[in-house]
């Protein structure tokens, strides 16, 4: 699977149902080469007028499954929500 084909997936947590957003990137292991972490835009702010401050960091062990349309994860949503520098 290529990283444009997982950018096409919206990830939804499956402790909550909530939809989390759609994967912009990932972090990989340079010696292996395996996906280590999918990073996914955080909650917007006003409408989405002033941008995010924040992001989803999930690590790939919390995937449960990647589908046609959706991955799903089982996480602690405040857990992974890191604040953007």
């Amino acid at each position: 699977m290529r990283m444009s084909d997982l950018r096409m997936k919206e990830v939804i947590n499956i402790c909550d149902g909530k939809r989390l957003g759609f994967i912009t990137d990932a972090e990989f292991d340079c010696k292996t080469g395996c996906i280590q972490k999918f990073i996914i835009p955080g909650p917007a702010h006003i409408c989405g007028f002033l941008g995010r401050d924040s992001e989803y960091i999930i690590p790939y062990g919390c995937v449960e499954q990647i589908g046609e349309d959706f991955v799903l994860v089982k996480v602690i949503t405040e857990d992974c929500l890191n604040k953007c520098k």
